[in-house]
């Protein structure tokens, strides 16, 4: 059996421990590896790594996790360790994960991987120059309801796609009644890397330009919903970055996307993000898991009249995409394509060139809010 050691960093967060610990390489090791192209098996060897000793050792404990270290450089200087990944603070990123090139490492990382293009490009250029591989997590592309969005589009279903609404967020508790805040308190400080924009503008980037054309120009409003919250510790703190924003982009094509983002928003829709696309000859609404379709010829004829309740009920006019496959955890299924593109030099398109994307269009919807007014999205050069 061969081996692949993988350094992982900032696992001790929600989604670096539930989604890349715990359900990606933690699942690796239960189903004893991957089984490569050639038909061996690889074992995937992690050491997490952190600034708390106590916590490090608790959640080897836990998890049964051979290794753990405080001590970043020794890890970085181990040999028998291949992969860096970090899943920490974005404004420590960028210079961890040049440390990591430093040291030889194939990097992969979290979004966003900074939160100043100009580092973003650099990194992303040092990344090409090493050699080495580097990766940043597209999540949201290996959801099942998108996959199905993507299905439908590669079939035509869609004929010649008009327009793109996309719904995100829900209501995250200020912490002053008695419910505690469901996300950290650094996400409302600008000055910890927080802010709505620079979270989910990086997300929207790839998934725009992965299903639906390269982004264009975007017309971006912020806002900061709830000026004041609670945080861990239960003192109050003032919110002085957005919690809200109302994004519009031009695609290539001609395709207009709409996407609104909100963690001061309540849900009544079918999932926590919802995207509708609308075409000529059809129709799709997809959430996390599942997706409806309405074909042109099963589309019903409403007439506007407001003297009477509305007689159609809409959502039985919509039939759901079945699962055709089964789909794994996507962040494990990405987690898979890159050790694959590490050691088999597997087809791989999401590299930090990818993450610098992201990084561009977060800083644009900043300058266009700032601004007021639209702003092209220019090709960047690596």
């Amino acid at each position: 059996m061969a081996r692949l050691g993988i350094i992982l960093h900032g696992v001790t967060g929600r989604m670096g421990y539930n989604q890349h610990l715990v359900r990606s390489i933690l699942a690796f090791r239960d189903q004893g590896g991957i089984t490569l192209k050639s038909g061996e098996k690889l074992e995937i060897d992690p050491i997490i790594v952190g600034r708390n000793g106590a916590k490090m050792e608790e959640l080897a404990k836990k998890h049964n996790i051979k290794r753990w270290s405080t001590d970043l450089d020794a890890a970085l200087a181990n040999p028998d360790d291949t992969i860096f990944f970090d899943a920490g603070t974005t404004l420590m990123r960028a210079e961890l994960l040049s440390r990591a090139l430093d040291a030889g490492k194939h990097v992969y990382c979290e979004k966003p991987i900074s939160d100043d293009l100009q580092v973003a490009i650099d990194l992303a250029r040092k990344a090409r120059r090493s050699g080495l591989k580097h990766g940043v997590v597209q999540d949201k592309l290996f959801l099942p309801g998108l996959r199905k969005l993507a299905l439908l589009k590669d079939s035509g279903f869609f004929g010649k796609i008009l327009s793109v609404r996309g719904e995100f967020g829900y209501w995250v508790f200020e912490g002053d009644w008695g419910v505690p805040a469901q996300r950290p308190s650094w996400n409302y400080r600008k000055g910890d890397g927080g802010g709505i924009i620079l979270d989910m503008l990086c997300h929207w980037r790839y998934v725009l330009d992965n299903l639906f054309g390269e982004v264009k120009a975007v017309s971006c409003l912020g806002a900061t919903h709830i000026p004041r919250r609670i945080d861990e510790q239960g003192k109050p703190y003032d919110c002085d970055t957005d919690d809200a924003a109302y994004a519009t982009f031009e695609l290539e094509g001609g395709v207009i996307a709409q996407v609104n983002s909100s963690w001061a928003v309540r849900v009544r829709r079918d999932d926590l993000v919802t995207f509708q696309v609308d075409g000529t000859h059809g129709s799709a609404v997809a959430g996390l898991t599942k997706c409806w379709s309405q074909h042109r010829v099963n589309t019903p004829k409403p007439v506007w009249n407001p003297d009477q309740p509305q007689t159609i009920d809409f959502y039985k006019t919509w039939d759901e995409v079945p699962d055709t496959q089964a789909f794994d955890n996507g962040f494990k299924a990405q987690w898979e394509m890159f050790i694959r593109h590490v050691v088999e030099d597997a087809p791989w398109p999401y590299g930090l060139e990818a993450g610098a994307k992201g990084v561009q269009l977060a800083e644009l919807g900043l300058k266009s809010w700032a601004e007021r007014r639209w702003l092209d999205v220019p090709a960047l050069e690596f």
